[in-house]
């Protein structure tokens, strides 16, 4: 059975992740866990101060012009916690002015 981190180097190795996202300049430079700065999230008539939250990207791959932030799960979901795309988006948004591009990997099969 293959782990996200199996995954993810042969999607980038056979230029499906270039691919998909038409960006011939992608280079992996981000992986692993940061901590966001602060931000607000505003849901509705609810304001939320969100500060120093863990985040972690499987896999990020930076451009001449932007960053694909990669989360990829290695079963069969039926949904996803949406903080664990969201907020590691809001904290690159926060760091570059590229834009930025959230992919989800789930492997459905045993392969």
């Amino acid at each position: 059975m293959f782990f996200s981190f199996d995954l993810l180097p042969f999607a980038y190795a056979s230029s499906l992740i270039r691919h998909f996202i038409k960006d011939n300049s992608l280079v992996l430079t981000i992986r692993g866990r940061k901590y966001t700065p602060e931000f607000t999230l505003k849901i509705n008539d609810h304001v939320l101060k969100i500060k120093g939250v863990q985040t972690e990207v499987d896999a990020g791959y930076e451009g001449k012009n932007q960053i694909v932030l990669i989360e990829a799960k290695n079963l069969s979901i039926d949904n996803v916690i949406i903080r664990q795309l969201y907020y590691p988006s809001r904290q690159w948004q926060l760091h570059t002015k590229k834009k930025i591009v959230t992919l989800f990997f789930a492997n459905k099969s045993n392969i």
